[in-house]
């Protein structure tokens, strides 16, 4: 392994990502690759992907790994927007044995928090933090004192009087499934918020995934009192933070 740095890599329900991070500064040390995730997304074909994208890369030393899932110990407990095969399966191992590499697996949007909480908008921020990344679903990360407190999963909340999960109704694929506008999402994501606010009275509010990078086309549509803030490492933040997770594990195992 190369010293300071990480293969990072951010698997979601379209797409898995992957580059090498150093873990100092949170920049990105090499290309970034992209592969469609397979459909079906069962274990054994995301792991011949995620073997295949470290290969490309021509890396060999320790992975972290942000993954859509109630994670433990390296093991899927749920799977919300993958293959319903993966729950009970320890991604860490299946991972570690495809690649010859040790692998650490993270909730994906614990991972895209814990990067914000390094080198973005999160970094030194006391009190409640949240990092909602919208994507496929609508997942959360959340901090307290600057201390993760993991799976929190606020996306499958239920919001009473539209008789769904919340990621069913604000997420960034029903923006697209009902072709709804900038302000018509804005508008069902704010009735999120308000809920978060009512459940958690948060500090800061940190949206990531694809949608943040279009923040300045809905924030004036959110009435909620919280400071809301799009992720400073955008799209990045998942493999950052599963790259961070990975160092933190090496470190408490070394010591």
């Amino acid at each position: 392994m190369q010293e300071q740095q990480i293969l990072g890599v951010d698997v979601g329900a379209s797409g898995i990502k992957g580059a090498i991070i150093d873990i100092n500064t949170g920049e990105l040390v090499s290309e970034r690759l992209r592969f469609p995730t397979p459909d079906p997304s069962t274990p054994g074909e995301v792991a011949k992907v995620f073997a295949a994208l470290t290969g490309q890369l021509n890396w060999t030393g320790a992975i972290g790994c942000g993954f859509p899932s109630i994670v433990k110990n390296g093991v899927a407990c749920t799977a919300a927007n993958i293959d319903k095969s993966w729950v009970g399966t320890d991604a860490a191992a299946l991972f570690s044995q495809v690649t010859g590499d040790e692998a650490f697996v993270i909730n994906d949007a614990d991972a895209a928090g814990l990067a914000e909480m390094r080198f973005g908008e999160g970094k030194g921020k006391m009190g409640t933090v949240l990092m909602i990344t919208i994507g496929s679903g609508l997942g959360t990360g959340l901090f307290v004192d600057g201390k993760i407190v993991p799976n929190s999963e606020f996306g499958h909340i239920y919001l009473k009087g539209h008789h769904k999960v919340a990621e069913l109704y604000a997420s960034n694929n029903a923006k697209e499934r009902e072709e709804l506008s900038w302000e018509a999402w804005a508008v069902r994501f704010n009735e999120y918020l308000l809920h978060l606010d009512r459940l958690i009275s948060p500090d800061l509010f940190i949206l990531g995934g694809g949608t943040s990078k279009y923040f300045d086309s809905y924030k004036q549509y959110f009435t909620v009192s919280v400071p809301i803030v799009p992720a400073r490492l955008l799209n990045s933040a998942g493999m950052v933070g599963a790259a961070v997770y990975a160092w933190e594990k090496l470190n408490a195992l070394q010591a």
